[in-house]
């Protein structure tokens, strides 16, 4: 369009785009502060769970303690004895540093009554229903983890054919017929001194903590800024094209 032709916009249509600018500025700069405050409990928890997997080890929670257990419970060291029960273990796929493989989840019947799964290791593919046993009581120190229910993204969980993507222990305690209370929380074992060259292979372990907050804060923020520059240039070119038509009118014939 010929800027010498354009003509001052009508003052609903100011009205309609200013404020759907401000509406747009609010809210990414809400969405920017909100990014903020999760940058800063993630800072937190981050922190919080180092403290807890460097501190010494406590003892299994008891089931009088596991519906106070939250979501972010579940990275602290804890140590635990009991009897294993080998013939109801539950091999879960795994992807390691290692390769493929599955992740040796073998029910533990404590010195208390119940039943806790431990994630003894990894085994590669070739261990598959060979996997060495231990004699006697297992002594386990390792994190304590949230169950995985359901499976993983790609696939589900599919105890009737024994086909295990996540360590859903709920399912897994159904699937092999636990009696008992079963804790709602597995262990990872940690690898134990010497033995890293023996399976399951314990300690491969990785935990991971995305804190993309500040990323997505900054997205945010650049958003509301562009949003608002456009506004603020949209009332500039607007004041300057009225004060252009006053001047025309103005002008003598």
């Amino acid at each position: 369009m010929d800027t010498e032709a354009r003509r001052p916009r009508s003052p609903v249509l100011l009205a309609v785009l200013v404020i759907a600018g401000a509406l747009l500025c609010a809210g990414y700069t809400a969405r920017g502060a909100w990014q903020v405050e999760r940058l800063g409990w993630k800072r937190d928890l981050v922190a919080r769970i180092e403290r807890q997997i460097a501190a010494a080890p406590t003892p299994a929670p008891a089931p009088a303690q596991w519906a106070a257990l939250g979501k972010d419970d579940g990275v602290g060291r804890i140590e635990l004895r009991g009897a294993p029960d080998y013939d109801r273990e539950v091999l879960v796929r795994a992807a390691t540093a290692l390769g493929g493989g599955f992740w040796v989840m073998t029910p533990v019947r404590t010195e208390a009554g119940h039943w806790v799964f431990v994630n003894r290791g990894f085994v590669p593919p070739e261990l598959r229903g060979k996997v060495p046993r231990t004699n006697g009581t297992l002594a386990v120190t390792g994190l304590l983890r949230p169950s995985e229910p359901g499976g993983s993204l790609l696939q589900d969980n599919q105890p009737a054919d024994n086909r295990w993507y996540s360590r859903d222990v709920a399912t897994m305690a159904a699937a092999r017929g636990l009696q008992g209370p079963v804790a709602p929380f597995f262990v990872d074992a940690q690898a134990a001194e010497g033995g890293a060259s023996t399976w399951p292979r314990a300690g491969l372990t990785v935990l991971k903590f995305p804190n993309n907050h500040l990323g997505y804060a900054l997205t945010w923020f650049a958003l509301a800024a562009m949003v608002g520059g456009a506004v603020g240039y949209l009332l500039l070119d607007e004041r300057r094209l009225r004060t252009k038509e006053r001047s025309l009118a103005d002008r003598p014939a």
